[in-house]
């Protein structure tokens, strides 16, 4: 792809400081803040809440931690002073107003963040979460970040210019004959009935399927070949927009059940899933929709 498929229209692509979208010295910038953020807000804190550091958002498996909080104010500060003019699409700001979402569709550049991705893992004291952090324009990634402080992974991609994990090019994994599809799926726990009956027809093709706990690491595990594809029922924007352009940069392919790409600003058919190629997807789409 040509670096000029993440440029922007009009006077908003000088920017970036780049006709591609997004320069080495805005990735690198970018890249300090999130480590930055993390250090002063994030890992200080883990395995060291105590209960006033922790709550309950819609239900008993949606939390909230003073990380969370406090990491996203952090970062909405630092990543719009670096982009004037940006915006920010944040899990705690959609929390406290779902019309935060709205900025998807407007006309700024917009960060979408996601403080500590895998949040019951952070207070359980286990090192599966991530910061995760995207560059979106008229709908379309621009730019990632993907830093996991626990397992010293930082994971970055840009728009028609790879996917890297600390400085070396990621590609998806070459299918291999005869071995069955590793995919990480959404946690049935979580799911409708008609969703868990999705997910053991999965099982029931031979598929080995792991509940995701963090959506950045399973997107960093496509991009790095260690799995074969996701395969989602939910559409949060701060969860996805990340690993998407990680995975798709590597060569993955997203899919939804209507067969369109994954649209970051919503309005998806639902399940869907990012492979490791094209004839992966299709098949993963295929296998989740037998039965409808």
């Amino acid at each position: 792809m040509s670096d000029e498929v993440g440029a922007v229209p009009g006077d908003a692509a000088g920017a970036y400081g780049a006709p591609g979208g997004v320069d080495d010295e805005l990735l690198a910038a970018v890249e300090d803040v999130i480590r930055a953020v993390v250090a002063a807000e994030v890992t200080p804190r883990w395995r060291r809440l105590d209960d006033g550091d922790i709550a309950h958002k819609s239900g008993p498996y949606d939390l909230v931690t003073t990380a969370d909080r406090l990491a996203e104010e952090r970062l909405t500060e630092e990543l719009t002073a670096l982009l004037p003019g940006s915006v920010v699409v944040g899990e705690e700001a959609v929390s406290a107003d779902s019309g935060v979402l709205d900025r998807l569709g407007g006309n700024d550049p917009v960060w979408v963040v996601d403080p500590v991705d895998g949040t019951a893992a952070f207070v359980r004291g286990e090192d599966g979460f991530a910061t995760l952090v995207a560059l979106v324009h008229g709908g379309q990634p621009l730019a990632s970040w993907t830093y996991a402080p626990q397992r010293g992974l930082f994971a970055t991609a840009r728009r028609g210019r790879g996917a890297h994990l600390d400085g070396e090019r990621l590609r998806t994994a070459t299918p291999a004959a005869g071995e069955p599809l590793r995919l990480t799926t959404s946690n049935p726990v979580y799911r409708t009935g008609y969703e868990r009956d999705v997910l053991t027809r999965l099982d029931a093709s031979g598929a080995v399927c792991t509940p995701c706990t963090c959506a950045g690491l399973a997107y960093l595990d496509v991009a790095r070949g260690a799995i074969d594809g996701v395969a989602f029922f939910w559409e949060a924007p701060w969860d996805h927009a990340a690993g998407l352009l990680l995975a798709t940069e590597a060569g993955g392919v997203s899919r939804t059940a209507s067969g369109a790409p994954f649209s970051i600003p919503g309005g998806n058919e639902l399940p869907f899933t990012l492979a490791r190629d094209e004839a992966t997807a299709r098949r993963v789409t295929d296998l989740m929709a037998a039965g409808r």
